[in-house]
């Protein structure tokens, strides 16, 4: 794909692309827990959309973008782990997520929370991805989302009261 025909796409809808890459920026950021790294696994996602033709304004892209952002921190994943088998140090910036949760008691409450039923109510909720998208990102249907969803927020409700 030429550099003029993503450029113009780009162009047409640039409202659009922001916002887009503001939620995948937070859904890496979750996942990551380092802002450049979730930088560069934000922008590897996008260079990865345009140059597929994933990035077409539709629910389709919506699906492609969130898959190749969860791949990419999965991989992610697996460095980091390779290079703790190795004996080196990784250094995480715990400083930005401190500030980005301002309500200790929010806080605690999520850290009750397993890691999917966080990762869901991050997509759901904050990135506000469509229910379709997610059930086909994690390849569950509708009810089971539901139901996952619904347990999440109970347990937080229960761990906010407490």
């Amino acid at each position: 794909m030429s550099i003029q025909k993503v450029w113009g796409s780009v162009r047409g809808d640039a409202s659009h692309l922001e916002e887009q890459y503001d939620k995948i920026y937070r859904y890496c950021y979750f996942k990551l827990r380092q802002r450049e790294l979730a930088e560069d696994i934000t922008q590897e996602t996008f260079l990865r959309c345009f140059s597929q033709g994933g990035c077409q304004g539709n629910v389709y892209e919506l699906r492609y973008l969130y898959t190749v952002a969860r791949n990419l921190c999965i991989d992610e994943y697996r460095k980091k782990k390779a290079l703790l088998l190795q004996g080196e140090e990784v250094i995480e910036d715990i400083g930005a997520e401190e500030r980005m949760l301002s309500g200790v008691a929010l806080k605690i409450a999520l850290s009750e929370l397993e890691e999917e039923e966080r990762e869901l109510l991050l997509l759901r909720y904050v990135n506000e991805v469509p229910v379709g998208v997610i059930c086909k990102i994690w390849k569950i249907s509708r009810y089971a989302l539901y139901r996952k969803v619904q347990k999440a927020l109970r347990k937080l409700e229960t761990a906010l009261e407490d």
